[in-house]
């Protein structure tokens, strides 16, 4: 804070900083209008199952598939917003928004596409935007379950004093948005969105490699790469695209994440400074007179907007108006309101009786049979997550509370995140084989794979707003080390471990259908699970089994999060909220 004031006082004048600044904006504005046409091209089925894996293409690959993410990420962010102030304003509507949600993050994010690609293939005919928007659909179902998450309950926790100044200042919507509830979850938001950045990078070669209808659709990017060379057996092409990629997550940590993890130290509640996050590329943008022109016209643009809609809403119109036109207008946005809402509720119900339909076809034992796998599988998720809570914990406070740590460890944890994990399941099933080792514990590591990262990644944003204050009283008390963590550590991060938790065992469940059943080669390793089995119906074309399973998967997860999350975050809530 004290490196922001003497920056905001010293005059900035043109220079070397802004020609950097007006140069890479030139040029990401040519490469985003270069890489956005090659996603309007013709699609072609007999061409799309092929992929050139010429290196000198992988720059070409590697901005596409950034494209995605950030497109994909833009619209999570949006949902995040949205959905998360819904739910978390509106008791009634979060009575179903929040079990959706729960339900949504269960669904396995491969079981979007089958639906998605068809639907959009045909709403785009002999055109590349039906699967690019596809590919942009499934990353986004990897990112958004977690962020929402993360915002809902931020903004569930602000303490009512900070509500009621809101109210006693008559705050419009958009202020108490902008000014209260955005800055409140601004830190866990930031690490989750990384977090969810890195689900993306999970899920990449899935959605960009693509099977629908019979034919392969292999999108131009570094995921559908990566499985192309290995589908070939090309090792080259392999070491080649996962060095892209850590190469990506490297620039990307260090030009976007590393500068807004410092930048989100604003909002912490604190009196006194202690050591913050660094950013050279945040602190080199600081000295830039155009970031600081561009910062003030968009800041009065949207403080103008805002205005506008606010002196609109204030006009009182004259009584006639009111009692004729306004009447008229108001009943038909009631209608079209009505209207929306009873054909989703068809759209909804109609889906759900074939579903019903389809599973009462189904005999005693196959109704059985899910609900037992299911008890196994949940055993392994429970097991996961406490392992993985044994060493992030400890972890991510380290990180969370020394900068120069996380200096160091924040890439290095950027890269573990967003390293497909799927990719190493190969190498973890030679081993199993080598050594005899049961796929039913075998499992468990497979799964924390893709899922302890939620954890870490919240307890270090729990760590991260800790007040400074509160650590400097800590320090004079004389607390012993256990003291401290009882007394101080361990209640601040509590209500992000939480959130931690109900995501890392929602995207457990998620990773149970491809860790449950691995294979080497000729081999195949499968264990006793819901996910198995829901892997061996869809690979059977069983339709009435796979909705039963995934629904059996969704209650399971509904009613875990009710009983156990649920009251753990109230708890949270309401004892251990430092602020």
């Amino acid at each position: 804070m004290r490196r922001e004031l003497i920056q905001a006082q010293r005059p900035k004048r043109f220079g070397w900083v802004d020609i950097l600044v007006l140069a890479l904006s030139v040029g990401l504005l040519y490469f985003l209008l270069t890489l956005g046409s090659g996603m309007k091209a013709s699609f072609i089925p007999e061409r799309a199952s092929e992929l050139d894996l010429n290196p000198i293409l992988l720059p070409y690959y590697a901005g596409r598939s950034l494209l995605r993410m950030f497109l994909a990420y833009g619209l999570s962010l949006i949902f995040t917003f949205v959905y998360g102030r819904i739910a978390a304003y509106s008791k009634r509507a979060s009575i179903v928004m929040v079990p959706l949600l729960d339900i949504l993050q269960s669904i396995p994010v491969l079981g979007f596409l089958s639906v998605t690609v068809t639907g959009l293939i045909g709403l785009f005919p002999g055109n590349m935007l039906g699967p690019e928007l596809a590919s942009i659909f499934a990353i986004f179902t990897g990112q958004a379950w977690n962020m929402t998450f993360s915002f809902y309950y931020s903004v569930t926790a602000i303490p009512s004093e900070f509500r009621e100044v809101s109210t006693m200042t008559r705050m419009s919507g958009f202020s108490r948005f902008r000014k209260l509830e955005v800055p409140y979850a601004m830190i866990g938001l930031v690490w989750n969105s990384m977090m969810s950045f890195g689900g993306g990078w999970f899920f990449l070669a899935a959605s960009e490699a693509i099977t629908v209808l019979g034919k392969d659709i292999k999108l131009p990017g570094i995921g559908s790469y990566m499985a192309t060379a290995i589908d070939k057996g090309d090792m080259k092409a392999i070491y080649l695209s996962i060095a892209t990629m850590i190469l990506m997550i490297v620039v990307l940590d260090q030009l976007l994440w590393r500068p807004l993890v410092a930048w989100s130290q604003k909002f912490k509640m604190e009196q006194s400074e202690g050591d913050s996050q660094e950013s050279w590329f945040l602190d080199l943008l600081r000295k830039s007179l155009v970031i600081s022109h561009l910062h003030a016209v968009l800041k009065a643009v949207s403080l103008r907007i805002a205005e506008m809609f606010l002196r609109i809403k204030s006009i009182k119109r004259p009584a006639e108006e009111n009692s004729s036109l306004s009447a008229i207008i108001n009943f038909f946005i009631r209608l079209l309101k009505w209207g929306l809402a009873l054909g989703l509720l068809y759209l909804i119900a109609s889906h759900v009786l074939q579903g019903i339909l389809l599973v009462l076809q189904l005999g005693q034992d196959d109704l059985l049979k899910p609900l037992e796998y299911g008890g196994y599988t949940f055993l392994r998720v429970l097991l996961g997550t406490l392992i993985g809570t044994l060493w992030t914990v400890p972890a991510g406070v380290a990180i969370g509370l020394n900068p120069k740590l996380a200096r160091f460890a924040q890439p290095l944890v950027q890269i573990a995140a967003s390293f497909p994990a799927n990719m190493v399941f190969p190498f973890i099933t030679l081993f199993y084989l080598n050594y005899h080792i049961s796929p039913e514990i075998g499992a468990v590591p497979l799964m924390m794979l893709g899922t302890q990262w939620y954890i870490l990644f919240n307890v270090i944003a729990g760590a991260l707003a800790i007040p400074n204050d509160l650590k400097e009283a800590s320090s004079v008390l004389g607390l012993s080390r256990y003291e401290r963590w009882k007394k101080l550590i361990l209640p601040a991060i509590f209500p992000y471990l939480v959130t931690g938790w109900i995501t890392a065992s929602g995207g457990a469940w998620n990773a149970s259908i491809v860790s449950e059943v691995v294979s080497w080669r000729n081999h195949d390793l499968v264990a006793t699970g819901l996910g198995a089995y829901i892997a061996s119906v869809t690979n059977e074309g069983n339709w009435p089994k796979i909705i039963w399973g995934i629904t059996v998967m969704a209650l399971i997860v509904v009613i875990t999060n009710r009983l156990i999350w649920r009251k753990l975050y109230v708890i949270a809530n309401e004892k251990f909220n430092i602020v």
